[in-house]
């Protein structure tokens, strides 16, 4: 039976897709059956997994016209994929008037919950339907943030959305951790933000932190995640020791 985590922060640049892309790659190659399913409009996190954003039947066909998830599933050497394009940003709209709205995408998923170990769904920067569903469909909300002070009160409004949902539509909702990116260890602000996201979150706060690295970033531009387009860079080596800590707190 899969664990579903939703990988979401309200507040767009801090490295969403880039942790969802490479984290579902790291437990890849760490052994594990990873579905990736793209649910922004954006759909950076397909191409980043080198699948087109033109590829049909996807995360909207999914949602709104009657695919079933197998046939939306695209294999990859880097972990299975549910691709999305830019057909999704009329979702949220078209999901209004659907019958029991936020919980399309968990519906739809359901059938695919024995063939992964675990399953991530990259959301929107927004508090959006799209992204209630996201939430609804998960098991755990795993939030990638930047040390900056804009980040940290960002943090509290996603931790009153996660709130709200798991009381009014998924009660097993959980958060499953903080990933700290784009960590600059040289930088004071840095170190302050970490020391006091710790001190109030205290273990949902990952020990592995990701650092800043150009590699990370040219990686979607050749269609790969970073963990394989350059595997010693330090960056996709704090993706693979992520991927070991998620293991370990999962499987303990």
């Amino acid at each position: 039976m899969a664990k579903t985590i939703a990988i979401a922060n309200q507040k767009g640049g801090v490295g969403k897709t880039t942790s969802c892309v490479n984290l579902c790659c790291a437990l890849k190659l760490l052994g594990k059956s990873v579905l990736l399913v793209d649910g922004d409009p954006q759909g950076n996190a397909s191409s980043g997994m080198g699948v087109s954003k033109s590829t049909r039947p996807n995360t909207y066909d999914l949602l709104l016209g009657g695919a079933s998830a197998a046939d939306c599933v695209v294999h990859t050497d880097y972990g299975d994929v549910i691709p999305t394009g830019k057909e999704l940003a009329a979702a949220s709209i078209e999901l209004i008037g659907s019958e029991r709205r936020e919980f399309v995408m968990r519906d739809a998923l359901m059938t695919l919950y024995s063939d992964y170990d675990y399953i991530f769904i990259d959301c929107p920067p927004s508090l959006e339907l799209l992204t209630v569903n996201a939430l609804v469909a998960a098991d755990s909300v795993l939030i990638p943030m930047q040390c900056e002070y804009y980040a940290l009160e960002g943090i509290a409004d996603l931790m009153t959305s996660i709130r709200l949902c798991k009381k009014r539509l998924n009660r097993r909702l959980e958060v499953e951790g903080i990933v700290l990116t784009m960590y600059d260890a040289r930088m004071n602000l840095t170190n302050q933000v970490a020391d006091e996201l710790r001190r109030y979150l205290g273990g949902k706060v990952y020990e592995t932190v990701i650092p800043r690295s150009v590699r990370l970033s040219e990686a979607p531009s050749h269609g790969m995640p970073g963990v394989v387009y350059d595997r010693a860079n330090k960056g996709s080596r704090a993706y693979l020791e992520l991927g070991r800590e998620f293991l370990r707190r999962n499987e303990a």
